[in-house]
């Protein structure tokens, strides 16, 4: 049992013996004990003070000290006006250590919970490489994935390719245009870059018409509307919907060059998927569903032959679900593949990892499901994250100002070789071995620094400021790794064992703070998985590492004289590996031996 439970428990045993009267779990106030103050847990004693009719200093020492009487693990005690800090012996955070070096994959449950979540992320279209801001989504999507799975849950990892709409069919035609018959294979091109230079090239040329018809007398809304490379994409869309083999063919052709090129780069990123779901496959079933909704009178259709929502009852707006020549809409077929999912995969939630200029889309989803009759309506949660912009900007795809997730991630990996080798710390690397470390580094400096942030926060991303060794970092933290590991390697050339020791030694305040630091980790899990917040593992992980070298700064470890704090000291350190290690496991990042 927890301190915290026997701490609860006995506090409305104390309250039933001190004062008779009966109090619940939720009337407990329980705290960690502030840093400035003495003590681990504090107790809030104001509720109190209506049953023991006494101030709340005396109500403070009156359960102080039946709770010092009763609990062995608690050493002392101390009242701050209504606070009573409670201060839990050595022998009880001596005990946890052992126990904790006891439990394999420590933060992961033991247990299985019997929930399952669906998890949607990436979802890129097939008109472009991805680019920085899939990056935080694929990062998010796949961390949240695996600190569901570390708690216990059944997770599905899935990915909907967005490769059907007026924007892929920008890039046929233009590939069409200009192309003269190129391939990614001729021209030595990554295959997702060679079709994402098409889509760039058909906005020029758009833009290009535009001012032409302006430059005509046209007012731009209407040029717009009338350009003739926009009106050819639209006729291409038809014909794609319509099953023409031609249009077809060419589709697949460019759509099988971006899909190879995506899996060279999630494959570097470090993410997967259980499942590939494609909107080109999904979206009819959207179709038929809208139509069938049509016809029990919850959707209506105008006299242009379109066909909408009416949500002012529920305070927004009407939702166009089919155009007026009966093509799709992104809502369509997020209806039909949320359909399909819940028939395959009777989830208790289905989480959409997408940014946060889709919050309306998916509380749309949510209630036109629910008007269309679906149980599952209720299960549907959006992950809704912030952008993530430049120190020079937003980001534009169709003006080609994005930043690339392949270059970014190969830019990374320089810049960590390049401190790498003026540090001089992979000495006796083979180049291979070299290579490998540089490749954790700068994925890790890369992975950490976006997500440490909060997900609903828009964030700003300096790629230099992220792989600092010093600092809130990915690097920082997997030096302090890599540090403990070399220790643990002394200690075994040594011959000395790390095993669980004696719970009577005495240890500094110091040691103390690092052993609660460890115990924490599954409840920052839980929490994590709770709040769909990374970010919480990973500052947990820097406050670790960070209070390691502060404990390694002012304490001996192999040098030190008494056998016995020198092997609780390297129990200590060995456990601050593993925590480091599977926290940081859970964001995707892998932690090298030696840096």
């Amino acid at each position: 049992m927890s301190i915290e439970k026997l701490l609860t428990e006995k506090v409305i045993e104390a309250v039933k013996q001190c004062y008779g009267a009966d109090i619940a779990e939720q009337d407990i106030q329980l705290q960690p004990t502030r840093k400035e103050f003495s003590g681990d847990l504090t107790v809030v004693v104001f509720p109190f003070t209506r049953y023991s009719r006494k101030s709340p200093e005396e109500t403070g020492k009156e359960l102080g000290e039946y709770l010092k009487r009763n609990i062995p693990e608690i050493s002392d005690y101390n009242v701050i006006k209504g606070f009573l800090n409670i201060v839990v012996s050595s022998a009880y955070w001596l005990g946890e250590l052992n126990r904790v070096a006891e439990t394999p994959r420590y933060g992961y449950a033991a247990e299985k919970s019997g929930r399952k979540y669906m998890i949607e992320y990436s979802s890129p279209n097939t008109n472009k490489p991805l680019h920085l801001g899939h990056i935080r989504n694929n990062l998010l999507g796949w961390s949240v994935s695996e600190i569901q799975k570390a708690n216990g849950h059944e997770v599905k990892m899935v990915n909907l390719v967005n490769d059907r709409g007026i924007h892929i069919c920008k890039s046929m035609l233009a590939w069409q245009k200009f192309a003269g018959g190129a391939t990614p294979e001729s021209t030595g091109t990554k295959g997702d870059h060679f079709v994402g230079e098409y889509y760039v090239r058909f906005d020029r040329a758009y833009k290009e018409e535009i001012r032409q018809l302006m430059a005509g007398g046209m007012d731009e809304e209407e040029a717009k509307k009338q350009a003739p490379i926009l009106q050819e994409a639209q006729e291409m869309l038809r014909k794609w919907e319509a099953g023409d083999e031609e249009t077809v063919s060419l589709w697949r052709t460019m759509n099988d060059w971006v899909l190879a090129g995506f899996d060279e780069t999630y494959r570097l990123m470090g993410v997967g998927f259980d499942k590939i779901y494609f909107e080109s496959e999904t979206y009819k079933q959207g179709r038929d569903l809208v139509l069938q909704g049509l016809e029990k009178g919850v959707l209506y259709r105008k006299d242009t032959g379109s066909i909408w929502a009416d949500l002012t009852g529920d305070g927004l707006d009407h939702k166009l679900l089919l155009r007026d020549d009966g093509t799709s809409v992104y809502m369509t077929q997020d209806i039909g593949t949320a359909y399909q999912r819940f028939r395959e995969f009777d989830m208790d939630e289905m989480v959409y990892v997408v940014g946060n200029e889709q919050n309306y889309h998916f509380q749309v989803l949510s209630l036109i499901c629910g008007k269309l009759g679906f149980g599952w309506s209720d299960k549907i949660r959006h992950l809704s994250y912030g952008m993530v912009e430049l120190p020079e900007g937003k980001m534009k795809s169709r003006e080609g100002t994005v930043v690339d997730a392949d270059d970014l991630m190969q830019e990374m990996i320089r810049t960590a070789k390049e401190m790498s080798e003026e540090a001089g710390k992979l000495g006796g690397y083979s180049e291979e071995e070299a290579q490998e470390v540089h490749r954790k580094v700068a994925l890790g400096a890369l992975k950490y620094f976006i997500l440490k942030v909060d997900p609903k926060k828009t964030m700003m991303f300096n790629p230099k400021e992220s792989i600092d060794f010093n600092g809130n970092t990915g690097p920082f933290i997997q030096y302090t790794y890599a540090r403990i590991r070399s220790i643990l390697r002394k200690a075994a050339e040594a011959g000395i064992d790390l095993k669980p020791g004696d719970t009577s030694l005495a240890i500094s305040v110091k040691e103390q703070e690092l052993i609660k630091l460890i115990v924490k980790l599954p409840a920052v899990v839980k929490e994590a998985g709770e709040t769909y917040s990374p970010a919480l593992l990973a500052n947990y992980a820097y406050e670790l590492a960070k209070e390691f070298n502060q404990f390694y700064h002012d304490f001996s470890v192999l040098k030190e004289e008494n056998e016995a704090l020198r092997n609780f000291r390297l129990l200590l350190a060995g456990q601050c590996a593993e925590a480091l290690k599977n926290s940081l496991g859970m964001l995707g990042i892998e932690m090298p031996e030696r840096m």
